[in-house]
């Protein structure tokens, strides 16, 4: 493995896609690049939190862990009486015990600790035994849940852990795909569980990024994939913080056709592949929309939430979505001799083919500004 040295190195990725070379290889296997990622990285960006069906309800409360495994950061998503949707810390503001512990209705939130209560918005209501406190509740809203922001796209909920820290806008982040996607039946997207599943894959979550990020592989791993897709049109667009690979249907096989007016306009789309930095794709069919969560776990394991959404399933298994599960293990399997790979002690970086890796190398340079530069 890469040895371990008192202080990170820091390297940068020249923005000439042409003369730029690759992540430094100890950025994959170092476990305290893993740590400032986790900081400077997840803790900062838009996370998928939840989906509008699951919270319909006034009075509907649902904890989570913003990012679980990597952050995990106590949250709970609540809908209040005015039929408002919110996003709290699930921390009380007395000692620190989690207020609520499983989904439900409720009329408040109230920490079975010592019985603070707070209303679904997040502020304080009620505390046993503090009559005598001076300067109680707190101003600022100190005692309060605090409030994070949330935001939505199509059947989607997006959270962030500060306005202040997060990296973007949430809609300069979703610009591309709203821009792109917008058109769709977003509304009309159902969950659908029996083809959602997780992956544990045993490398860096960097590793399956950089994977998803090109079609350079697609004729030499996935033969069944290079069937349903046009190859020599396959093109890759950035955005400041997302980029898109486009993917044209092969002969008659089913499409998305583009409205006048669209980007698009005049092709037969077989997929749009919308990497979000640092760790969402939305992967969008004709039928729906295919999401992977990339959740890092450690510095050499990952786990991939795959949320299959559908709009039209009478196209499901057709196209380049015929065999999701076997791409995904034809990918784990690459990944995987990547990442046993870079640890080794001659391979340092490689190069960019300018052609077919504009969007690792967007990445790259993603990255490069928020952990190497200047570190």
């Amino acid at each position: 493995m890469t040895a371990l040295h008192d202080d990170l190195r820091p390297w940068t990725i020249d923005p000439d896609v042409r003369r730029a070379e690759t992540l430094p290889a100890e950025v994959y296997s170092d476990p305290r690049w893993y740590e400032r990622a986790r900081e400077q990285v997840f803790a900062r960006s838009w996370q998928l939190v939840g989906d509008r069906e699951r919270m319909r309800t006034p009075g509907q409360t649902l904890p989570l862990s913003f990012l679980d495994g990597c952050v995990d950061e106590p949250l709970v998503l609540t809908r209040d009486r005015d039929d408002r949707l919110h996003c709290l810390s699930n921390v009380c503001t007395h000692r620190g015990a989690l207020v609520c512990d499983g989904p439900g209705v409720e009329q408040q939130l109230r920490c079975r600790y010592h019985g603070r209560r707070f209303r679904l918005d997040g502020g304080f209501v009620s505390m046993p035994e503090f009559d005598d406190a001076d300067g109680f509740p707190r101003a600022g809203g100190e005692d309060d849940l605090a409030r994070l922001p949330l935001e939505s796209w199509g059947p989607f909920l997006f959270a962030a852990l500060s306005a202040d820290r997060v990296l973007s806008p949430f809609a300069d982040w979703i610009a591309e795909v709203e821009r792109r996607a917008g058109f769709l039946p977003l509304a009309e997207a159902t969950f659908d569980a029996a083809r959602s599943r997780d992956y544990l894959v045993h490398a860096n979550w960097a590793l399956y990024c950089d994977n998803y990020l090109e079609g350079f592989h697609i004729p030499f791993v996935h033969a069944s994939l290079a069937a349903a897709v046009d190859y020599a049109t396959y093109k890759t667009e950035l955005g400041r913080w997302s980029n898109v690979q486009v993917a044209e249907a092969g002969g008659g096989e089913e499409a998305i056709v583009p409205p006048a007016g669209h980007p698009d306009e005049g092709r037969r789309i077989a997929a749009w592949y919308f990497w979000l930095f640092p760790n969402l794709m939305l992967n969008v069919y004709p039928w729906g929309i295919s999401v992977n969560v990339v959740k890092p776990l450690a510095a050499d394991r990952t786990r991939v939430s795959f949320l299959t959404y559908v709009w039209d399933e009478s196209k499901l298994g057709q196209g380049a979505s015929a065999d999701l599960d076997r791409v995904e293990r034809e990918d784990e399997v690459v990944v995987e001799s990547v990442q046993r790979g870079v640890g080794s002690r001659i391979y340092r970086r490689g190069r960019y083919s300018p052609t077919r890796e504009t969007g690792v190398h967007h990445f790259h340079r993603l990255l490069a500004a928020h952990l190497g530069e200047n570190s």
